[in-house]
């Protein structure tokens, strides 16, 4: 479920299952057909009987309506609306498999009654989402004017991994109540998680424009813009955070948003904001570090991350990070050292590996830099780029006909878009040549 849905079926269990308390108990039968069960009458004593449960559970008296329906249902067992208030007591307790047992009972006696299977689903949404589709499908089914069914389905379909079928049940739910604005918020969400961002922020702006006082739009706005890498990210993300100040994952993303279109003198002052009168906390110095990188300012921004490995020493990304401020710092030494530091967390991060190449070459440890580039050469095929750097590190340990070879391989796959490079490997090429006794 997204974030702003997880205790949706908590949320939604209470309203769903009164609705069919609110009616007047249906009619007692006096056959053992199901399906004349809601229009026949019984006489007294079992009249009374649900009478008093009915009693009980207005007043929320739960546990003393069990006794009445348990002594109705023992005479008349086949009598599915009494099942399915028994059913509804359980589901107060939070006798959970009670009250399966006795929507279950409901729904066999009589397979028309949609609140059964309604309530059931939600009874197992949270807990179990893919038990509720069925039963959601079947009260979906029973109900097609209504849209609730359909949105509790595709629920039940999204928790479940479904994706497709979810937005199908969204959709549908808002082509009978196109106001719905959790099917709306639901669906904008399923959309990101389906990488169509742009889909999500016309949900989004269209369940604002119903009601702007939809948080969870403004969250789902702001982050589909984000996706997107548009300016106006930065606004969605400030409206927002003036309706939920305290969410600190969301008021980073607002300070990425902003160092992102390299506003960072509005980033800094958001920091120092949130940094007032608080110890450093480590999403905090994260985030300062970021801004201080895109500054240039290394010196302060190595010192943030120090700052943050000392609170985090096992973050790879942390060591990663302050590994590459020294390389642009050229301070080769604790660059190795950092970037060996994140390796041994994140042995698989290319990223590292990369950056620890540049280091080995830059500091002049050739050998050390191409059996770097020969480690990253197995996980994906060298650039052009990287066939230059080999060339001129083995041109660098006079290995003259290796050298040439990767100049000429430099050459291949550039296609003369580096001219300066191109200009450098051509002359190289004819001296190397002339070295390993080849022909002009």
């Amino acid at each position: 479920m997204t974030r702003f849905a997880s205790n949706l079926a908590r949320k939604l269990l209470l309203p769903a299952l009164v609705a069919p308390l609110l009616c007047a108990s249906p009619a007692l039968p006096q056959s053992k057909s199901a399906s004349q069960g809601t229009r026949e009458i019984v006489k007294n004593p079992l009249n009374d009987l649900l009478d008093e449960a009915r009693r009980d559970i207005d007043r929320n008296d739960f546990e003393a309506a069990i006794v009445p329906l348990q002594k109705f249902l023992a005479q008349k067992d086949d009598f599915a609306y009494a099942h399915f208030q028994l059913a509804y007591v359980y589901t107060a307790l939070k006798r959970s498999p009670e009250a399966q047992a006795e929507y279950q009972k409901a729904m066999a006696l009589d397979p028309k009654m949609p609140e059964a299977p309604l309530n059931l689903g939600i009874l197992l949404l949270e807990k179990d989402p893919s038990a509720a589709i069925a039963p959601l499908q079947k009260a979906a089914d029973l109900l097609p004017t209504q849209s609730r069914p359909r949105f509790l389905l595709g629920v039940a379909q999204e928790s479940s991994g479904n994706f497709k079928d979810a937005a199908q049940s969204y959709e549908a739910a808002l082509r009978l109540d196109p106001k719905d604005a959790q099917a709306s918020i639901h669906l904008g969400n399923l959309y990101l998680r389906q990488n169509r961002p742009a889909d999500a922020e016309q949900k989004f702006r269209a369940t604002l424009e119903a009601d702007p006082s939809q948080t969870a739009a403004l969250f789902g706005l702001a982050e589909s813009l984000d996706v997107q890498n548009k300016a106006e990210a930065v606004e969605a993300w400030k409206n927002y955070l003036q309706r939920k100040p305290d969410d600190a994952p969301a008021r980073a993303r607002y300070v990425h948003a902003l160092v992102s279109r390299e506003n960072y003198e509005a980033a800094l002052a958001e920091l120092e904001r949130e940094e007032a009168g608080k110890p450093p906390s480590l999403e905090l110095l994260k985030l300062h570090a970021d801004v201080l990188i895109g500054q240039k300012k290394w010196t302060e921004a190595a010192a943030a991350l120090r700052q943050a490995i000392s609170i985090a020493p096992r973050d790879a990304q942390l060591h990663g990070g302050l590994g590459r401020v020294y390389l642009q710092q050229r301070n080769f030494a604790d660059a190795e050292r950092e970037l060996k530091a994140a390796l041994q967390i994140d042995r698989g991060n290319l990223e590292y590996w990369k950056d620890l190449g540049s280091t080995y070459y830059l500091a002049g440890n050739y050998t050390a830099a191409l059996a770097t580039l020969d480690l990253i050469a197995r996980a994906e095929p060298p650039t052009a780029g990287v066939w230059f750097i080999r060339a001129l590190c083995y041109d660098n340990l006079k290995q003259a006909r290796s050298a040439l070879e990767a100049y000429e391989k430099f050459l291949e796959l550039d296609g003369g878009k580096n001219s300066d490079q191109v200009w450098q490997a051509r002359q190289r090429i004819k001296v190397l040549k002339r070295e390993v006794g080849q022909k002009n």
